[in-house]
Parts: C-alpha cells; sequence; structure tokens
C-alpha cells in the first residue's frame, strides 16, 4: 500500500493562516479541491507507489494535482 505524507488544512506551522479557511464555498478553488477530493478516482496512482515498507513517503497525488490544476488555470505555466 502506498505511503503518503501526510498533510492537513488546518494546520497552523510557520504562517498562521489556516488554509481550509481560505478557500471560500463557492469558489473555484474548493469546486476543484471538492473534485478531486470527492469524484475523481485516483486509486491508479497508488499502484507505482511501492513505499509502504520502506524509503519516503509520497507527497500524495490528490495534493500535487490540485497545484498543478489551480496554477494552470491562473496562467502559471512553471514553478520557476
Amino acid at each position: 500500500m502506498a505511503r503518503y505524507v501526510d498533510y492537513n488544512y488546518d494546520q497552523m506551522k510557520m504562517i498562521p493562516v489556516s488554509y481550509e479557511k481560505q478557500i471560500l464555498p463557492g469558489s473555484f478553488e474548493y469546486s476543484l479541491s471538492w473534485l478531486i477530493d470527492e469524484e475523481l478516482d485516483l486509486s491508479a496512482f497508488d499502484e507505482h507507489y511501492r513505499n509502504d515498507a520502506k524509503g519516503r513517503p509520497a507527497y500524495d497525488p490528490r495534493l500535487l494535482l490540485k497545484i498543478i490544476i489551480l496554477a494552470y488555470s491562473k496562467g502559471v505555466a512553471t514553478s520557476r
């Protein structure tokens, strides 16, 4: 089974801002997050991660997909 790095939108580390409270219902960001979390079947990614016994946990593909789609929607083509 794949292991992913734990993430929590309600964490208050380094920046005193709750990301969960920043994503407002009815916004594109909220819809995107809901769609990826609730509607898309991303279990195909789990087959590629064989890190349950050893190795560092991977970043959750749901989180990475949210970042990529949101960046493209805002016109950000690269992170460099």
